[in-house]
């Protein structure tokens, strides 16, 4: 069995770095035609065209804040003139964000639900028409959205309300359109830097099962998985990618 992602028509968000180049990447190498977004990166931007380039399937790189519905309505006829409809929709971009509750401010607050919660409304309403029948939707949270985590209120509940948004979705857009709705939740993911004091990387590896942290080509695996035809009957899952946290 295959995964079915040759000739796929694909709009990746956030697809400079991290999880969301890893993905865009493997999708590529899948056969998949992409359109990729990023927001102020453009040397990331640029290495990530690059890469897609040598992979020869056809692609558009889309500066865009996915937060402004003109810019979203631009990225939808984007979309439409490149490959005339979507087949996936992977709603990726996102912040992380920590602060208190008491110094936690309001507009900090919005920056990051609207980044990590409203984009994805807003994207997925604007690619509703392009969509195909029994397309797959699959949106980016995090596995703290399950557990909580001190310090982050204004991420995890962003995160949790993807979840919530992915089960409505799944249900509304299924019965009539065979739409699936599924959202992976990654865990604790390193890009490889130094990115964790060495003491929290140790805490972090002690909590997980599989004693180590994720990486992005951890997290583009499930992705690829819900995107292609293994998964045609599962909708509205969430899908842990923590090694077992």
């Amino acid at each position: 069995m295959t995964l079915g992602l040759e000739g796929k028509r694909i709009l990746v968000t956030g697809g400079s770095r991290g999880i969301g180049r890893a993905t865009a990447l493997a999708l590529a190498e899948a056969g998949a035609s992409l359109v990729v977004t990023y927001r102020d990166d453009t040397t990331a931007a640029a290495a990530v065209a690059d890469r897609l380039r040598e992979t020869g399937t056809p692609h558009r790189m889309v500066r865009a804040d996915l937060t402004d519905t003109d810019a979203v309505a631009g990225l939808a006829r984007t979309c439409r003139e490149a490959f005339g409809g979507l087949d996936v929709l992977v709603n990726n971009a996102g912040v992380h964000g920590h602060a208190p509750l008491g110094t936690l401010d309001l507009a900090e607050w919005r920056r990051l639900v609207d980044t990590d919660l409203t984009s994805m409304f807003l994207v997925t309403q604007a690619c509703l028409p392009l969509l195909a029948d029994s397309a797959s939707v699959i949106n980016i949270g995090a596995s703290a959205a399950l557990r909580g985590r001190a310090g982050a209120a204004h991420y995890t509940a962003a995160k949790a309300g993807v979840i919530g948004l992915t089960r409505s979705l799944c249900k509304e857009l299924g019965p009539r359109r065979g739409i699936r709705v599924n959202t992976v939740a990654p865990g604790v993911i390193s890009a490889g830097e130094a990115d964790l004091p060495p003491q929290v990387e140790q805490q972090v590896r002690g909590m997980t099962a599989l004693g180590r942290l994720g990486t992005p080509a951890d997290v583009a695996g499930a992705v690829l998985y819900l995107a292609g035809d293994l998964s045609r009957y599962v909708s509205g899952v969430t899908l842990n990618v923590d090694g077992g946290m």
